[in-house]
């Protein structure tokens, strides 16, 4: 599902994103989509909103299709968060509303809208190493991939570059972190998120980059 690579846009701005004023923290932010995803206190939450349409008329720019631009105009920012100094690490979690959108994606969408987000980090950063993965979180099949990744122009930057994505009935999702450090990562990974009412359970489990048996 090409289109839904489009939100992608949104995760190459995080460095112009960082740069905002911090607003009032929350541990649990929930999205009307059916999902929640929690952060500790000491992160702070980034009003993304006033550099949105920018971001959208740029991507429309750049969109090769009606359903790439249709995807730019739906996409929407559930949450961006902040942690460290001066080396801050970013969370992005990024939306697709179906209603929006006027189609729904099956689960066989699934790999090509992440590996659409996968394509878009390597505007904004140069990436090396990924590792991906597939684990299910309750009745939800989630897609990941993990790499190395430093800012264009700035290889004294080193990050861990890191996106899961899934398919809920109202939409589709990606969480993604450029983390600057082990513990930036693991708040990401151990994040608890709930989807769709299903028990809490943390975004990524550890053995989400294991490789399965040969059936």
């Amino acid at each position: 599902m090409r289109a839904a690579s489009l939100a992608l846009i949104v995760y190459f701005s995080a460095a112009t994103l960082v740069a905002q004023a911090p607003v009032a923290a929350s541990e649990a932010h929930a999205s009307d989509l059916g999902f929640t995803y929690s952060l500790p206190q000491d992160w702070e939450v980034v009003n993304a909103n006033p550099t949105l349409p920018s971001l959208k008329e740029q991507a429309q720019q750049n969109a090769s299709s009606d359903e790439e631009k249709k995807g730019v105009a739906c996409v929407q920012i559930a949450l961006t968060a902040r942690h460290g100094e001066p080396a801050a690490s970013v969370l992005v979690v990024v939306q697709l509303p179906f209603a929006c959108f006027g189609q729904s994606m099956s689960p066989k969408d699934l790999p090509g809208f992440a590996q659409g987000a996968s394509e878009g980090i390597k505007q904004s950063f140069d990436v090396s190493d990924p590792v991906y993965g597939d684990y299910t979180l309750g009745s939800h099949s989630m897609w990941i991939e993990r790499a190395k990744g430093t800012p264009k122009g700035h290889a004294e930057a080193p990050y861990t570059v890191e996106i899961a994505c899934t398919l809920l009935k109202k939409g589709a999702v990606c969480f993604m972190a450029m983390a600057a450090d082990e513990d930036a990562l693991k708040v990401f990974e151990q994040g608890p998120v709930v989807l769709e009412g299903e028990s809490p359970v943390a975004l990524v489990p550890s053995t989400a980059f294991d490789k399965k048996p040969a059936s």
